[in-house]
């Protein structure tokens, strides 16, 4: 080792060892019950019993729909706003690397040359390399970094749950849109028996067993259902183009989903309410933020006490023009600074406020995130336990309907009934065949939206891992 090394390995050795150890940052359950000191969270949920097992990732493949698979596969690739997410994880693990740089000795280089013909006539050549090495007894960049890598992961699992989340809207949409598609061949089925009940009202009247008022106003309820054909169109088009933008496609509506809305498949094993919180990447995601705005106030209390530095540096000086004075060639130098802030007008201790408040706030929305993750997840399993009760007498409400429009349709026929009757069994019959659509693809969204709320993820290997930290090594 050179003379040069010896002295300074020994000081900075020295001055680490004797450096502060990090304050931990406040434990989970410390946090939960800071930020949730009113919520009484119950052993099981409220909403209706479930299975007790954790819920699983892969549930994308349950719906068993390769265009569905095919268009979250897209929107993973193509999304912009995954596309943010993203650079914002680079940009957050590129900080934390920069942030821990400091904990490395700093070392540079430099030279001037100025020969017989050079610009400044000096004919004087130097050079040297220069150390220097902040060390961190108080813990002011351990704790920098540390904040730092707690933004980093908390950033990466902000992406995870954006993934998860572009999936669940990517299949909501799917389903609406296949919805629209049910809700447009009910409207044209609706339309069809409209226009065949005006065609037998003019048949009775050339007969003479109606009259002009009937087949007009047969005629005027064909219309009002290729109305609804129209709007029910459009209402399709729409809601594929929502789908193609979100897979980063063109929106053309040129999707051709099916009509088909299966039921879902099994029930979901909820887990616990006391285990969301550990579950749910955007839950964890606002507990690393507590934990570096944690780093950030013991950053700030350390930055009012003196920092040390050490410095070492070796230089060689030459010149064809004179003879310089005799000594060794090169020079090698080692010193320290120390620099202790004494009046600043308040600016530290007022920075140290400023991250206590950052804190508060972190907790504060650690809370908020929390307590909308029970609520989203009591919510859709409420709505899923209704809408099953509801998709059950709504199927039954349609066979009665259809029975009673044929029947009425039927008197109508052999002229012991009205077309009024007929008339008001068949918006009877549309009102019923569409809401119990609707309910059947709003079982399918809200059992998307319970799938997102427990925090399963979508693929059955997730290529959003858990965020690892990133490793301390000499920033470039």
């Amino acid at each position: 080792m050179s003379r040069l090394a010896r002295p300074f390995a020994l000081t900075a050795l020295c001055a680490l060892a004797a450096g502060c150890a990090l304050a931990p940052p406040p434990a989970a359950d410390d946090v939960r019950a800071q930020a949730l000191p009113n919520a009484q969270v119950p052993e099981h949920w409220t909403a209706g019993a479930v299975d007790v097992g954790n819920a699983a990732d892969g549930w994308l493949a349950l719906f068993d729909d390769a265009t569905l698979a095919q268009l979250c596969a897209e929107a993973m690739q193509y999304n912009p706003d995954l596309h943010v997410a993203a650079a914002r994880v680079e940009a957050a693990e590129a900080s934390a690397r920069a942030a821990g740089a400091a904990l490395w000795p700093q070392l540079s280089i430099a030279g001037h040359g100025g020969g017989k013909g050079g610009g400044d006539g000096s004919g004087v050549e130097a050079y040297g390399i220069f150390a220097s090495w902040e060390i961190d007894l108080w813990g002011k960049v351990r704790a920098q970094r540390a904040a730092a890598k707690e933004e980093y992961e908390a950033a990466a699992l902000d992406e995870r749950y954006a993934r998860a989340s572009i999936a669940a809207l990517v299949a909501k949409s799917w389903f609406l849109a296949r919805e629209a598609t049910a809700q447009r061949m009910i409207a044209t089925e609706m339309a069809a028996s409209a226009q065949k009940l005006a065609d037998l009202a003019r048949d009775r009247q050339r007969i003479g067993k109606g009259d002009e008022l009937e087949a007009a106003q047969a005629e005027a309820s064909a219309m009002s259902y290729r109305d609804m054909v129209l709007q029910a169109d459009v209402a399709r088009q729409n809601a594929l183009r929502a789908v193609e933008i979100l897979a980063g496609r063109y929106p053309a509506a040129a999707l051709d989903p099916s009509a088909d809305l299966p039921d879902p498949a099994g029930r979901v094993p909820a887990g616990l309410p006391s285990q969301l919180l550990e579950r749910r990447p955007d839950v964890v995601a606002a507990e690393r933020r507590v934990a570096a705005a944690f780093y950030r106030q013991e950053e700030a209390k350390a930055a009012r006490l003196p920092s040390i530095s050490l410095t070492a540096n070796g230089t060689h000086i030459s010149s064809d023009l004179f003879v310089l004075k005799d000594r060794e060639n090169p020079v090698w130098g080692i010193g320290g600074n120390l620099l202790a802030p004494i009046f600043t007008g308040g600016a530290l201790q007022a920075q140290v406020e400023v991250r206590t408040a950052e804190q508060k706030a972190a907790v504060a929305n650690y809370g908020r995130i929390g307590s909308r993750a029970f609520g989203e997840v009591e919510n859709a399993l409420s709505a899923s336990f209704n809408l099953d009760s509801r998709a059950t007498v709504l199927a039954d409400a349609v066979k009665a309907n259809e029975h009673a429009t044929e029947m009425a349709r039927v008197r109508y026929e052999i002229g012991s009934g009205d077309l009024r009757g007929v008339q008001e069994q068949m918006l009877a019959l549309d009102a019923a065949r569409t809401t119990y659509t609707h309910v059947r693809a709003d079982r399918l969204i809200q059992r998307v939206n319970l799938y997102l709320a427990l925090g399963g993820g979508f693929e059955i290997a997730p290529a959003a891992q858990n965020a690892q930290p990133a490793q301390d090594k000499p920033a470039s």
